[in-house]
């Protein structure tokens, strides 16, 4: 498959992006802005705590902090794009898993609600079974969860024998 020619420059700034994430995530660079802070806050006698002094780390600060929120949010989007492909993948590769749940985060949240009730009244069902393998819809954990209860009935019947 043959990506356009923007899409290098778009990887440029993904590389960026996720470079500067992983460096300012980092353990050196979280020692560098606490020893800025500790240099700022050491300066504050020298600049008699002035207006000036103050604005310095404000301004820093901020600017800071609203660039990284779109850098985070770019790197995030990525990786939450990259793990909702793999597991499209897992659920499209698995011959019992349902296709339905392919690309299911486009659903509004009402929708998302109801199918997590599903999986709760499914879990509810399940918890029954001594296998976490053992069903995959409500239906087939319904009917197991029947017939284990018929094969315990069964079963004390003739231990009483």
């Amino acid at each position: 498959m043959a990506f356009p020619e923007s899409t290098h420059k778009r990887n440029i700034f993904e590389n960026l992006a996720s470079n500067v994430a992983k460096a300012t995530g980092s353990t050196p660079a979280f020692i560098i802005a606490v020893l800025l802070v500790l240099i700022w806050l050491i300066t504050g006698p020298v600049f008699h705590y002035s207006e000036t002094w103050q604005l310095v780390i404000n301004t820093g600060t901020t600017i800071i902090t609203f660039l990284m929120v779109f850098l985070i949010q770019k790197v995030q989007n990525k990786d939450s794009l990259a793990i909702q492909l793999k597991l499209n993948e897992l659920l499209a590769a698995h011959e019992l898993a349902s296709n339905r749940m392919v690309n299911v985060e486009g659903l509004s949240e009402d929708e998302l609600k109801v199918i997590q009730q599903y999986y709760c009244k499914l879990n509810e069902v399940a918890k029954n079974n001594s296998s976490i393998h053992e069903s995959h819809s409500i239906d087939e954990a319904e009917q197991n969860a029947i017939q284990k209860s018929q094969r315990q009935k069964k079963s004390k019947e003739l231990s009483k024998k």
